[in-house]
């Protein structure tokens, strides 16, 4: 049985994608910095059929409980097969290139980069054991410089996250330097935007988890033909879902 470690999963995308990689027949390990909400979600799962699936205490600022995490998946499994960086956060809006202080862009970059930099190389070797190993960024479309520069793309006026486009654009970078650096090997290596989806993250505006979820997963279970060091929107491409950096 494959398995799968999803930061940030105990709600929205996070928590979808987990029960789409479960009834999938992966092992899942429920990353919550609360690890309460996530033995709770784990109930929930299990309620509905499922065993394929362990919470895990994960915050991806805390060095410590990233080390116990990696302890416990190591010993359980010995492997690690999947990796989805999908915690993070927006910070506080509107957000001005202008005007907004530079401990908003600590905030939110440290969760965003730093958190996703560090859960990464926490958990690569577990990953290089692996026969298939998987690495998912959950990236946006507004981390786009290309989109996010041009004036014909629709949400071009809608420029109100500059802390939070300006860390996904600094994540994008790093899944460009990750892929080149792991090219010739199983590794397949990609980020991801799940699309403007009805979580708390958008005040529940926006299309189904459920459509967010199934993006994410698609990128996960790729074979060993599939891309790699790509950055995908469906929502911004339907066609094939790659979009420009």
């Amino acid at each position: 049985m494959k398995s799968v470690l999803i930061t940030g999963a105990n709600k929205g995308i996070g928590l979808e994608t987990a029960k789409q990689l479960v009834r999938e027949g992966l092992f899942v390990y429920v990353g919550s910095r609360d690890i309460e909400k996530g033995r709770e979600v784990v109930q929930e799962i299990n309620a509905q059929g499922f065993e394929n699936v362990k919470a895990i205490e994960l915050d991806v600022t805390n060095p410590a409980t990233l080390a116990a995490a990696k302890k416990v998946i190591e010993e359980e499994r010995g492997h690690l097969d999947v990796l989805i960086n999908n915690a993070g956060i927006s910070g506080m809006v509107p957000q001005s290139a202008q005007e907004t202080g530079i401990d908003q862009y600590k905030e939110v970059f440290a969760v965003n980069v730093y958190g996703v930099v560090s859960v990464t190389q926490t958990f690569l070797g577990l990953l290089q054991k692996s026969g298939e190993p998987r690495i998912v960024n959950v990236s946006t479309s507004v981390g786009s410089l290309t989109l996010q520069s041009n004036p014909a793309w629709p949400p071009y006026d809608y420029a109100k996250y500059a802390v939070y486009a300006a860390s996904k654009s600094a994540m994008n970078m790093y899944t460009v330097h990750l892929a080149y650096e792991l090219r010739g090997t199983a590794f397949k290596v990609n980020a991801v935007c799940p699309g403007y989806t009805k979580t708390d993250f958008t005040n529940y505006m926006g299309g189904d988890v459920e459509e967010a979820g199934k993006r994410i997963v698609k990128y996960a279970l790729i074979d060993q033909n599939g891309p790699t060091g790509k950055f995908f929107s469906e929502e911004s491409n339907p066609e094939t879902g790659e979009i420009p950096w």
